[in-house]
């Protein structure tokens, strides 16, 4: 059997050639050191440990499971199990559905998903950033802040229950003009056809990407490609001229100042130094002007652009014309995801909206600056600060939001002031319970997340209001834990002006502190190689590889030769309390998986094992 990377490297090394059919696809799943591989990129993920329709888990991970699912696949008897529907809470207040599927589906999705992404990704746009490599929200955001300058019109798009719509055929259509293998494209229809089990009743699913697959994302991506195709295309034929035309006003002062400048040149002999000195301040007045005046006519009509930005199902367009270009685009785009796609736009988030006002995007509001104002550079010289500017913002709401879900904030209303909004930050009683690192570990968690997401903005110092509320949350959350009052916490805890907690561990005692770093805007996007693994990788990187263990036929616990291995798995390594030997073992090595053979894992199980 070849290595996947080489069999991915192929893949990809054709992709180009948009003529060329893929075939022979299926038979890479009867090679285990795919399975091997898929195992190993997924292991890290959460929800692992949670069973879906079928029962089973990652946990109990073996040779013979892979082999077992190869089997079916090669008769073609493999039948993927339908998800098990469960709902999780929206920041609106309503539930969002979320299916879990079989773990062992998880692994032949995964599969699936390496050959997918090694065909499609080479050939999807730049301005395509959602659930691909490299790309994120912000590369995104990036991409706009680069690319957006002097739109006039925003077209905010969204697409009605995109993933729950999807026409299958559709798909398959679109898979079929690189995919000429009908196993490899059936087993696709087998994931997109397995339905979902939700109360213990089967439904079917008749369209949409099956929620909570691994190859949803994919799938979704080579489905909307299309839309990002077509606006490539539309903008060829909407973009109109080279370069906007010089502003009128402009010009007309740059020639007041180049007469002023030449009569100078001509009488400099002739004057006094009085009257230089008056001709030279005109000049300098007349440079402050044209610093504050548009050098480009933004009312030129014989300039026209259009750009497109996508994240999943959200999209961005700005244009450089007038506000009926705009209607027109909206319309041409709506009419093109109706017919081609068999989607529909959103009336009420589909939003036509002036470059100077906000629009909504990720998360951000995004507008394009009005400012008049010059900056000095390095060496000393005055320079022109460009009006069409993209500047992101952090809405006040979503901030807010945030510290109200995480029960952090309570707001009052003082009626004897006119019903003016008193904030109160508060404690959490559902965190009292926890360790001190515990408590502060969350907290530092949930400010570092606000951060990170919105770092971006420029107005992130507004964040500032955020780190306050939730420090004195924490405070009184302590407070409370310890039955005391704040004053008393913050001496106890308070260390050169940082809240520090230390506990101890084998090495010595370790401290943490809360959040110091500050609310500043940081524009820098980094983006990792892999960055659903890469914290797992850096952390396990001396270890011997998780696959090398399972086919290493060694017993972690007995130490018995056999080939008979299986992984055991666990959620979290604070969950266990170190009384085994077992779980001094996993402690000991910082490991949330143990390899064992049959019998050690059956008497871990029933609590026989030490």
């Amino acid at each position: 059997m070849r290595s996947p990377k080489n069999v991915l490297e192929s893949l990809t090394s054709k992709a180009a050639n948009k003529d060329y059919h893929y075939k022979r696809l299926y038979r890479n799943v009867y090679n285990p050191a795919f399975f091997l591989l898929a195992y190993e990129r997924i292991q890290v993920k959460p929800g692992n440990m949670t069973a879906g329709s079928d029962g089973k888990t990652i946990d109990g991970m073996s040779m013979k499971r892979i082999e077992a699912l190869i089997e079916k696949l090669k008769d073609f008897s493999y039948q993927p199990k339908p998800a098990r529907r469960t709902y999780i809470p929206k920041a609106n207040g309503k539930t969002r559905p979320l299916g879990i599927p079989s773990f062992n589906d998880k692994l032949v999705q995964e599969v699936v998903r390496m050959i997918l992404e090694s065909i499609y990704e080479p050939t999807f746009q730049d301005n395509s950033h959602g659930f691909r490599p490299k790309q994120s929200c912000h590369t995104a955001l990036q991409y706009i802040k680069r690319n957006y300058t002097g739109v006039k019109w925003f077209v905010e798009g969204d697409i009605k229950g995109c993933f729950d719509h999807v026409d299958h055929h559709v798909l398959i259509q679109i898979l079929r003009r690189r995919i000429a293998d009908e196993h490899f494209i059936g087993l696709i229809w087998k994931f997109l056809k397995a339905g979902y089990m939700e109360n213990w009743v089967y439904y079917n699913t008749y369209s949409g990407t099956p929620q909570g697959s691994l190859i949803s994302p994919i799938l979704a991506n080579i489905y909307l490609n299309e839309l990002d195709v077509f606006m490539a295309e539309y903008a060829k034929s909407f973009n109109h001229g080279t370069r906007r035309k010089i502003n009128p006003a402009y010009q007309k002062l740059l020639g007041i100042r180049r007469g002023k400048q030449e009569w100078l040149k001509r009488n400099e002999a002739k004057i006094s130094e009085e009257k230089r000195r008056e001709v030279m301040a005109k000049i300098q007045e007349l440079n402050g002007y044209l610093r504050l005046i548009p050098y480009s006519d933004p009312m030129d009509t014989e300039y026209k652009r259009i750009v497109y930005v996508r994240y999943a199902d959200d999209f961005l367009i700005g244009v450089i014309g007038s506000k009926e270009d705009a209607r027109q685009v909206k319309s041409d785009v709506g009419m093109f995801i109706r017919k081609n796609l068999h989607l529909e736009m959103s009336q009420e988030k589909t939003l036509i909206t002036h470059g100077n006002d906000f629009a909504h995007f990720l998360g951000y509001l995004i507008t394009i600056s009005r400012e008049q104002n010059s900056t000095r550079t390095r060496t000393g010289f005055t320079r022109r600060t460009y009006v069409g500017k993209v500047k992101l913002y952090v809405p006040k709401e979503k901030w807010v939001n945030r510290l109200l879900s995480y029960g952090a904030l309570k707001i009052n209303c003082d009626k004897a002031h006119g019903n003016k909004e008193v904030w109160e930050p508060v404690r959490r009683p559902g965190l009292m319970r926890l360790d001190d690192i515990e408590i502060l570990n969350q907290y530092n968690a949930e400010v570092r997340g606000m951060y990170n997401y919105y770092r971006l903005a420029n107005n992130a110092t507004v964040l500032n209001n955020f780190l306050y509320v939730m420090k004195f949350s924490m405070y009184k959350t302590f407070a409370a834990k310890y039955r005391t009052n704040m004053g008393k916490i913050i001496r106890k805890y308070c260390h050169n002006g940082d809240f520090t907690v230390s506990y101890p561990t084998k090495n010595g005692t370790k401290s943490v502190v809360f959040y110091n770093q500050g609310m500043r805007h940081n524009g820098k996007v980094v983006v990792s190689e892999n960055p659903d693994i890469i914290g797992r990788a850096n952390e396990n990187r001396r270890y011997t590889r998780l696959t090398d263990r399972l086919q290493g036929h060694i017993c972690e616990s007995c130490g018995t030769e056999t080939e008979d291995i299986e992984i055991h798995h666990i959620r979290k390594l604070k969950d266990l309390s170190g009384k085994a030997e077992w779980e001094r073992h996993m402690i000991a090595r910082k490991r949330k998986t143990m390899a064992l053979c049959h019998s050690c894992h059956v008497k871990l199980h029933n609590g026989k094992l030490d």
